[in-house]
């Protein structure tokens, strides 16, 4: 059964489902700034667009254009700002 999330009052969304192994949810974050929170072990994956992401413990931004990915540990929180529509994947382990 497909869940949808909305979060940032509607800024950014989501659909969960179940891949052949993983959790996951695909989505679209608004341009604008946020921090998100993490309860498992997160990779996320840009499809569309681009997400720059200040990743805990780092001091630089980095940013993720289509195709790449980054991982974020469970029960941590990370900023992403993007200054366009930016679509991506994300499964949980």
């Amino acid at each position: 059964m497909l869940q949808v999330n909305e979060y940032f009052e509607g800024q950014a969304k989501s659909i969960s489902f179940q891949t052949s192994t993983l959790p996951a949810t695909v989505g679209v974050i608004s341009p604008g700034e946020y921090e998100f929170g993490t309860s498992k072990k997160e990779t996320m994956t840009v499809i569309s667009g681009a997400l720059t992401v200040l990743l805990p413990g780092m001091e630089e931004w980095m940013t993720y254009g289509a195709g790449e990915s980054f991982d974020v540990a469970g029960q941590a929180s990370f900023k992403a700002k993007t200054d366009i529509d930016t679509a991506y994947l994300c499964t949980y382990e």
